[in-house]
Formats: C-alpha cells, structure tokens, sequence
C-alpha cells in the first residue's frame, strides 16, 4: 500500500471503530455478529488491511448504515 492507500484505510478502520463503540458493541461481539474474524476485525480497525468488499458490506450491516456511508470519509 502507499501512503495514500494506507491513510485512506486508517481512517475508515478508525471509523468502523468510532461507530462500533458509539453503539457499546465490544469488538469480539461484533466481528461475531458480522460473521467475520475478530483478528481481521482488529486489523480493520487499525488500518492494516485493504478488507474486501464482501466483508465491508457485512460491517456496514453490522452498524445499521450504508455501504456507501461506511466508505465516506
């Protein structure tokens, strides 16, 4: 990832993670909820990972929202 990429994901894993807590849903409980790993979870939310698209349309689930409003940041 360049630098660019690696930004862009560290802001959406931090606003995966903004949104997850504002809800008091503990991490372990919603990767088990969006029926993903709680490590890729983890991952996501530290913006160490490019997720795929299948697994962000689960977390957008997940927080209620749109796919489209997940990615906006």
């Amino acid at each position: 990832m360049n630098t660019k990429e690696s930004k862009y994901f560290q802001k959406l894993g931090a606003k995966i993670r903004q949104l997850r807590e504002e809800k008091e849903i503990d991490q372990k409980s919603f990767a088990f909820d969006c029926e993903i790993g709680r490590t890729q979870l983890y991952m996501i939310e530290k913006g160490r990972t490019n997720p795929r698209l299948l697994t962000l349309m689960k977390i957008a689930a997940g927080l209620e929202i749109s796919i489209s409003e997940l990615l906006r940041i």
